[in-house]
């Protein structure tokens, strides 16, 4: 017969394994598109919907493995680095309401949450001659935005959108806030952040004729 200690310490591991299954469950669950609960308010402003949006990707939604992802951050930096999602994770979160404006006349207010732009830049140590922050997306999309814009509004890489985690046609991993730009400056499934001095840069659609710098006060074809 077991004694009162040994019972005790077996409830405990019991215990323990418990609540380490439960701690996966909830990664699990909340990564898993079949669980996800947006908000419709904040802070008592009205919200848009991730079913708001249009589908308008170069090669439609992209499934990206979680487990085998990296960000990649290269280019004018003094120590290019790899992170994992979960890495991108432990950056401090921001939360910020944007709405993206479409070229194709639809708009979506979203809150956002995600981490600085910036924070992942500075810890890879910025050359002197950046100026232009190239992002490239998992199905081969890219644009570039200003260094100097990215850090005057906080441009966030975001994770989740109205507290859900991205679904894969929104850009899970991670999409950019580009806050003030047009809609196609909002890459999605970004994998690598390319820092550069080419302000000449064009991305996909820019290469096609859209403005370079996306302004939202400015005409977006030229």
């Amino acid at each position: 017969m077991k004694s009162l200690k040994q019972i005790f310490k077996d409830l405990a591991i019991i215990g323990a394994v418990l609540i380490a299954l439960m701690y996966v469950s909830g990664i699990f669950n909340e990564l898993n598109p079949a669980t996800y609960v947006e908000i419709h308010d904040y802070q008592g402003e009205n919200l848009g919907s991730i079913t708001d949006f249009r589908e308008n990707s170069i090669k439609g939604p992209q499934q990206v493995d979680v487990e085998t992802y990296n960000l990649e951050v290269k280019g004018l930096v003094n120590n290019p680095l790899s992170y994992t999602y979960y890495e991108i994770l432990e950056y401090e979160s921001v939360r910020k309401i944007v709405t993206i404006y479409c070229v194709e006349g639809w708009d979506v207010k979203i809150l956002w949450e995600g981490v600085r732009v910036m924070d992942i830049l500075n810890d890879s140590g910025l050359n002197h001659e950046a100026d232009t922050v190239i992002f490239h997306a998992y199905d081969g999309y890219t644009t570039s935005i200003s260094l100097d814009f990215i850090q005057d509004n906080d441009l966030i890489l975001a994770y989740k959108m109205n507290e859900a985690v991205l679904p894969p046609e929104r850009g899970f991993p991670f999409q950019l806030i580009a806050e003030d730009k047009w809609g196609y400056k909002w890459i999605k499934w970004v994998t690598e952040i390319e820092v550069s001095d080419d302000t000449d840069y064009k991305g996909y659609w820019e290469s096609r004729g859209y403005s370079n710098s996306g302004d939202l006060d400015e005409r977006f074809f030229n």
